[in-house]
Order: structure tokens, then sequence, then C-alpha cells
């Protein structure tokens, strides 16, 4: 399995013949240099409805024909907008994509965007738990803030590997990510993010990574672009 940040909270996970990608803010993204057209693209999943990570998801979706892997209301936000490859979930359900399976976690934030100047409710904030035929499971918290109930996240889902916001006033702290997982989870790797994108959150994962010391997960700080191998 293949595991590559894009940048913010977008990853390109490449599991053989199915390429996930996660919450893809792309074009918008200062820090991103890749291409936002992401061939190859099976499965798009996205945690909220913010700008931020609804991205470049129609766009990819029509491009390359992936399917859409969202809560109800981003799913039906996007099917009007022509994206008819969809497949819905919610809080506590686990959808069988073929290659792997996707549960839907709780994460507390926000979901929204504005249309016309007009809010648009988007449904609640989730996190995703994928998790491969073949490969390590990997649990994308989405932007969330720090809640004891990731205990049973983890009893539920034991995932290996976690993807972990840190950049502070929208997400968690880097200190507060720590906390989250040293005291509710077991992962092997956890990958930073939601980070250094923009001047309003933490420029970069020191906070995280001092506060990670000692402890046994591996704390992973790719570049953007960088592959890791799992």
């Amino acid at each position: 399995m293949k595991l590559i940040w894009l940048g913010h909270s977008a990853f390109r996970i490449e599991l053989g013949t199915a390429v996930i990608l996660i919450d893809p803010f792309l074009t918008g993204n200062p820090k991103f240099t890749g291409d936002p057209e992401q061939p190859g693209t099976t499965h798009i999943l996205l945690t909220h409805g913010h700008d931020d990570h609804i991205g470049d998801a129609a766009k990819i979706a029509k491009s390359t024909g992936a399917q859409i892997v969202s809560n109800f209301e981003i799913c039906m936000f996007l099917n009007a907008q022509g994206i008819e490859n969809i497949n819905p979930g919610n809080t506590g359900g686990t959808i069988d994509c073929g290659a792997f399976q996707v549960s839907f976690t709780p994460a507390l934030h926000s979901s929204g965007t504005v249309v016309n100047g007009q809010s648009v409710y988007l449904g609640n904030p989730n996190g995703f738990v994928v998790k491969p035929k073949e490969a390590p499971s990997v649990y994308h918290m989405g932007d969330t803030g720090i809640f004891s109930d990731m205990a049973l996240i983890d009893e539920i889902y034991a995932p290996n590997i976690g993807l972990v916001p840190i950049g502070d006033r929208f997400t968690m702290s880097g200190s507060t990510a720590a906390l989250a997982v040293t005291r509710y989870f077991h992962f092997e790797t956890v990958v930073p993010c939601h980070y250094g994108t923009f001047d309003m959150i933490d420029p970069d994962a020191s906070h995280f990574v001092a506060a990670m010391q000692g402890h046994a997960a591996k704390v992973a700080v790719p570049r953007i672009g960088e592959v890791l191998q799992f």
C-alpha cells in the first residue's frame, strides 16, 4: 500500500487497482504542486463539507469516473452537480468498496459551504477508517477536536495508521493531538496533517513531534507528494 500526503488533509492511497483520494483540496491549496487531475482515482472519500476538504472532488470525479463516498448530504450536493457515481453512508456505518471497506466515525467539527451567498448544510462531519483486504487499516480523523469516544474507535476498528489533524484553531493542536494518539489509540504509525497550509494554522509539525517523543508509535512527517510504503 502506498500512502501519499497531498498537503492539508488530502491523501492518496494506492491499493493495486483501487486508488483512493481523501479530501482532495488541491487547486486551491497554495502548497500543492502536483497534478490536480489525479489520474487513476477510483474512489473519493470526503470527511465533511468545507471547501478545503471537498476541494476538487467534483472535477476529479467527472474526469475519472471515481465514486464519491461521503455522508448523504454531501453525496446529494455533488449529485446535483452532475456526479452520478455516489455511495452515501453515515456515522457508525460501514461501506464495502470491494478492495477495501470504509467505516464512518464521529468527528467534532462542523460541515457546510456557501452557495450564492447562502449557507448550505452538508451533514455531520466524519472521520473514516479505511480497511483494505490486504494492507494495514488507516484512520483519517477528519477535522476534529479530541473526544473520549476515540477509545471506542480504537476498540472497534483497531486502525494501524492514524492521519491526525494538528494545526490548531480549527482542529486539535499538536500537543492535544498527541494526547489523543497516546491516550486512546494503538497506532503503529501516525502521520500529521491539516497544518502549514495557511497562516492561521500551525506552520509545521514540531509541536506534535515533540509531544510524541517516547511513544511507541512511529511519527512520519512526509513532504507533500512523498510516498510512504506500507
